[in-house]
């Protein structure tokens, strides 16, 4: 007599190879819907008039380094002077701006680089510094060897050659200070000390670590780019999942997609194409940018003469910030391309996209503006929270990344958070998905919304 164990196997074993059947075929509906939509997207001319367009946006960007050492040749620079001895205060302010804005040559007309004024409070200067009122502020204390000690605050407004002059002005004002105080023949002469430091957020002026200027603007640079097209590529491509979605209800082509995959199916593979091709094209951007950046130096010197302290804008360009870059914009892009993805089901007309496109943009738009305020030296507590909260970190974080004011437990933490948020939002944009693509003829809204949520 049988036991009934074959038969029992062979069900399991039938079981599994249907399971398995299932998998394949849902694995070649999403290899099939990704293929078109990057095939689709990288053909349009709208791919390449844009890829133009930003990468000439890019490459701007990139060159700004020029702009500013033109301007910096025409600019006074604002730095405030702070030190315990007030004699020793003013000696170091007349001394700076005597020789400082000196011209050697005198058939030349007069011109001022740097103000200098004398505060006596070094929290205030260093508050000063970090809100971007002062270029940098040099504190001075004198050692218990009769040496001076120069630190100056900035986080990024002061130049690498304007960093340099007031290096040569600290020494003019170590010199004339030990002769003004004692006899040259009763103590040696103390090379003055100099270091730039970051203020960071010590309010009685020890900055954190020392700082080089170069590498400081550097890494601005390198972060403006990465900002702007991180901001654009995501709001963009984001645009076009939902374009793409709207284009398909609109021609009843998702009915017929509808029946053959399913809606993760179709929403995963869009996303995926799309992304794909979004991809391609920050990559075909960051190349000219990166070759600007790194022939801006030269182009400086060719054009506005030699500076031996320009060198190559790549200085703040590392490998853990482009990894950071890709890892964000992938992250980033899932999870604006899930909301748009689900926002776009519910439309039934391609005119309807404008009714979402600004509200869904606004996230993004309050996201930039503290990103903004990152790069320029910011680390206020609202920056630092809007680079945890997911929907600004792809913006946020990558900022404070380019400036390096991230600890590792933060990184963490951001990346964490938006691991999570990701198939959260995938799970509500195919939820949405399902039932916003049967939707037609129904106005944009949030009951719309809500009913399709609901299931």
């Amino acid at each position: 007599m049988s036991d009934g164990s074959g038969i029992g196997g062979e069900r399991e074993t039938s079981g599994d190879a249907r399971r398995d059947a299932r998998r394949d075929a849902g694995l070649g509906n999403i290899g099939l819907v990704a293929r078109r939509e990057y095939a689709e997207r990288v053909r349009a001319r709208a791919f390449v008039f844009s890829t133009l367009l930003l990468a000439g946006l890019a490459v701007m960007i990139a060159l700004i380094p020029l702009a500013v050492r033109f301007i910096d040749q025409v600019t006074v620079t604002r730095i405030a002077v702070v030190a315990d001895d007030p004699a020793l205060g003013e000696r170091a302010v007349s001394v700076m701006d005597s020789f400082l804005n000196a011209r050697l040559d005198s058939g030349a007309a007069a011109s001022r680089r740097f103000d200098f004024e004398r505060q006596d409070d070094a929290s205030v200067a260093a508050g000063d510094v970090r809100d971007g009122a002062l270029a940098g502020a040099v504190l001075i204390t004198r050692g218990s060897d009769g040496g001076l000690d120069f630190r100056v605050l900035t986080v990024g407004a002061l130049s690498q050659d304007r960093a340099q002059l007031l290096q040569i002005g600290a020494f003019a004002v170590g010199i004339l200070d030990w002769t003004a105080t004692q006899p040259p023949s009763s103590q040696p002469f103390v090379a003055p000390t100099f270091n730039v430091v970051d203020p960071g957020e010590v309010g009685g002026g020890a900055g954190g670590g020392t700082i080089d200027t170069a590498e400081y603007a550097s890494r601005r640079i390198v972060g403006i780019v990465f900002v702007v097209l991180s901001f654009l590529t995501l709001v963009f491509y984001g645009l076009w999942v939902a374009a793409g979605v709207v284009a398909e209800k609109a021609s009843r082509v998702m009915e017929l997609l509808i029946s053959a995959g399913t809606a993760p199916q179709l929403v995963v593979g869009k996303i995926l194409g799309i992304g794909l091709a979004g991809l391609t094209q920050v990559l075909l951007v960051l190349a000219p940018a990166l070759a600007a950046l790194l022939l801006s130096g030269e182009i400086g010197n060719a054009l506005l003469g030699e500076d031996p302290a320009s060198g190559s804008t790549l200085a703040g360009l590392s490998p853990g910030l482009l990894a950071a870059f890709l890892v964000y914009f992938v992250l980033g892009f899932a999870l604006y391309a899930a909301l748009y993805a689900g926002a776009g089901s519910l439309l039934s007309r391609a005119e309807d996209l404008q009714v979402i496109a600004l509200p869904l943009s606004i996230p993004a738009i309050a996201g930039y503006l503290p990103a903004v305020l990152a790069l320029s030296g910011g680390s206020s507590s609202v920056i630092r929270i809007a680079s945890y909260v997911p929907i600004w970190s792809p913006f946020v974080m990558l900022s404070r990344l380019a400036v390096g004011r991230v600890e590792p437990w933060e990184l963490v933490l951001s990346i964490g958070l938006l691991l999570v948020t990701v198939p959260l939002a995938m799970w509500l944009s195919i939820r949405v998905f399902r039932a916003g693509v049967l939707m037609y003829g129904q106005a944009p809204g949030l009951r719309a919304f809500a009913r399709a949520v609901r299931g």
